[in-house]
């Protein structure tokens, strides 16, 4: 085959045509989860959470300077590099899967030979059907039309692998081959300082190198080249310690050196030796993510060793993933066994048909789309050793013993590679049913087979697309206006904090705020920077640019930090049992702690936080949960709008406010404040009325909403309101109702 017959122009094209659907249905803002983390940190080179993804940041800055000229907001550049880079990986596949399927014909048709034009057109066809369905694919279409993950970039790095094997496979004999191996290292080394995902082919590709040219491993002047391609590919690492020096805002981790060699020790040792914060960073050390052979549910104290039943729980979750992709609308369902499964069962029995076919085509084909689907799926289900699905864990589990969210974006490669298998199986499928021939007679009667590749672009468009999706943007806006000037804002997940970081650092919204992440106060570098960066000279003022006026613009800025403890002070802050009781005087107030009471690291250094900061910063929290009732606080705490501020004086005399009904929190709660910022000030695009909310993990959103209004609704009847307001605003709360069942296609 030579180079001028491969259909760049038909990949190109399909590229294009996944990219022009991903831009159709692209999210026009963040979103939740780590997608405001990953664009605030794109857009200024911050240090995301570990292993801190240095290139998706350094790519993602580079890809939003080239489209700043066209106007667009940085949130809709950055959600166009995932749709970029997932479209381009589906130009590469297109590729792959045309050579498996043209080696197939060449073996099944040497009667009619390339003297039938549908000799080349049936596998330009089935890789036609394999980019519709790879790029339709529930989890790749709704990971490639916002920026959630770093995954997309990671699936452009194996897709390009694959076609380098392909590619060398047909000219391992040719003089400058080799060079298609070293390049195949590099972008996999490279792309591991993306994500470790795009190591993901590596046993594939080494598999196909021992079968067709076992040789080359001793070629010295190869194998150094290829060692001098890993050294510079991983080499991409020093970018955080030296960008962590700089303290930008955002700089979890904070994976900073005392020296060159201690830095260079834990980038090429894969963080195993040297410098001790880089190395814990790229070894995701604060995670504490339990051995490959140990139960994750199990007690970590006294952890189990993994069983079947944990496996066969993991293989059923990532089964349940594989049922999501093709058929996603026919029902609401999250769990397997309802209309979706002919389906699943088709594309699956499709995929092994198109493995199949590409034992045929070339024995390197088979081995390496084999092995390659094998670890993108089962092999890597048996290195996650996942807890027990969101959806569908007993009822008996404990939340503990649960994933906190569904993880079918970490098999977005297996799903995109596993539809271009799909659509090699129904190129074999199609001649098939022609009787076996490529007569254009048979091949257009049996041509209806192809309507297949088309079902995951009906079923899953509702279900994909995040047009007009402002939730995330205006939740965290929301949340970020409920707060007053200079305050500080206790948050207690990613949900709660990544979109307001994304305002702040993005959007220049509130910058005056200081987001406190609790569970961050327990590590040693998280405290020490936000006494860095609420420093009077660092301080960030309070203006209201948006002209809302609701708050009067105070008469000066903070005259000191947070916290008056210095860094030293805060590094020796552990964790203690009180031998004695223990008070703590808050402002006017105090709250004591009893003999045998525990308090953490992050507790003690919050009420720091809290007892040096109450005179010139207010102080909230996103919930009245948490940190405020681990430390017993919500007693003092006053609903305004999404957040509680604490207040420590007699509720209760306090004008305008009241204390709604137990059923409903028993909270403090400042009707007129509440009133003003939820008619006046906020927003709900996307999070009242709406017909689809794909993410269950994160109905906890529009249900604040459906609290707020519930509780100003028994506010309002506290206060003596009118019956006619109460029912106006019970009414208001069951348009977030329906959004908070999933929408109206859940509740119908």
């Amino acid at each position: 085959m030579t180079e001028e017959r491969l259909p760049y122009f038909h990949a190109a094209g399909a590229a294009a045509a996944a990219f022009l659907l991903y831009v159709v249905t692209l999210a026009p803002t963040t979103w939740f989860w780590d997608t405001s983390e990953y664009i605030a940190t794109a857009h200024i080179l911050g240090i995301p959470h570990p292993p801190g993804n240095p290139l998706f940041v350094v790519v993602g800055k580079v890809w939003s300077l080239l489209l700043a000229p066209s106007g667009l907001p940085v949130a809709v550049r950055i959600n166009l590099l995932a749709a970029a880079t997932s479209a381009v990986a589906t130009g590469f596949f297109f590729l792959v899967a045309f050579r498996v399927l043209k080696g197939w014909l060449e073996a099944e048709e040497e009667a009619e030979g390339d003297g039938s034009i549908w000799f080349r057109r049936v596998p330009i066809i089935g890789a036609w059907a394999g980019a519709l369905l790879g790029s339709t694919a529930f989890t790749v279409w709704n990971q490639s039309n916002v920026n959630e993950k770093v995954y997309t970039l990671s699936v452009l790095g194996i897709a390009v692998v694959s076609w380098l094997a392909v590619r060398w496979v047909d000219r391992k004999e040719e003089p400058g081959s080799g060079w298609l191996l070293v390049l195949a290292v590099y972008l996999m080394v490279l792309g591991s300082t993306n994500h470790l995902m795009a190591l993901l082919p590596a046993p594939a590709f080494l598999a196909v190198v021992l079968i067709e040219k076992p040789g080359v491993f001793l070629d010295r002047r190869l194998m150094s080249r290829a060692t001098m391609a890993v050294l510079l590919g991983v080499s991409f690492n020093f970018f955080l310690p030296i960008r962590s020096a700089q303290q930008p805002i955002i700089n979890e981790g904070e994976p900073v050196c005392e020296s060159f060699a201690g830095a260079a020790a834990a980038v090429y040792s894969m963080g195993r030796v040297g410098c001790q914060a880089l190395a814990a960073n790229l070894t995701r050390e604060q995670y504490g993510k339990p051995s490959i052979f140990t139960d994750p549910t199990s007690d970590s104290l006294n952890p189990s060793p993994r069983g079947f039943d944990i496996l066969g729980h993991q293989l059923l979750n990532y089964f349940q993933y594989f049922d999501w992709q093709w058929a996603r609308g026919l029902s609401v369902s999250e769990v397997p066994g309802n209309t979706r499964l002919p389906f699943t069962l088709v594309f699956l029995g499709l995929g092994v048909w198109g493995l199949v076919a590409s034992r045929s085509s070339h024995r390197s084909h088979l081995v390496y789309l084999g092995t390659l689907a094998f670890t993108l799926s089962l092999a890597l289900v048996y290195y996650l050793n996942f807890r027990y699905g969101y959806s569908i864990a007993p009822e008996t589990a404990a939340a503990n013993q649960m994933e906190v969210r569904e993880r079918d974006y970490f098999f977005i490669g297996s799903f995109h590679l596993w539809g271009f298998l799909a659509g090699m199986g129904i190129a074999a499928s199609w001649r098939w049913a022609a009787g076996g021939s490529l007569n254009p007679r048979k091949l257009a009667l049996s041509a209806p087979i192809l309507i297949l590749a088309f079902v995951p672009l009906v079923s899953n468009w509702a279900w994909a697309t995040r047009s007009g999706d402002f939730s995330a943007r205006d939740w965290g806006y929301n949340l970020l206006q409920s707060v007053e000037p200079y305050g500080i804002l206790f948050t207690n997940g990613d949900n709660d904090t990544f979109p307001l970081w994304y305002l702040q650092e993005v959007e220049g919204i509130r910058q005056d705020v200081t987001v406190i992440v609790v569970q961050y106060l327990f590590t040693d570098w998280y405290p020490r920077q936000l006494l860095y960066h609420t420093h009077p000279d660092r301080q960030r003022p309070f203006t209201d640019d948006e002209g809302l006026g609701l708050y009067e613009p105070p008469d000066a800025a903070p005259t000191r930090p947070i916290t008056l403890l210095t860094d030293a002070e805060l590094d020796q802050v552990s964790t203690v049992i009180l031998s004695q009781d223990y008070t703590v005087t808050l402002g006017d107030g105090a709250v004591q702690f009893p003999e045998g009471t525990r308090l953490g690291r992050g507790e003690q250094i919050a009420l720091a936080i809290i007892q040096d900061s109450l005179e010139e910063r207010p102080v909230h929290f996103a919930s009245t949960g948490g940190l405020a009732r681990s430390l017993s606080l919500e007693g003092w705490a006053l609903r305004q709008g999404l957040a509680s501020q604490l207040r420590m004086e007699d509720l209760g005399e306090r004008a305008g406010v009241v204390q709604v009904a137990d059923n409903l929190g028993g909270e403090w709660f400042d009707f007129e404040r509440s009133r003003i910022l939820a008619e006046e000030i906020f927003l709900y695009r996307g999070l009242r009325d709406r017909d689809i909310w794909a993410d269950r993990a994160t109905l906890n959103i529009p249900w604040h909403f459906y609290f707020l209004y519930l509780q100003m609704a028994d506010a309002s009847n506290r206060m003596s309101g009118t019956e006619e307001r109460m029912e106006e605003l019970l009414g208001e709360a069951d348009r977030f109702l329906i959004t908070a069942q999933g929408g109206r296609r859940a509740v119908q």
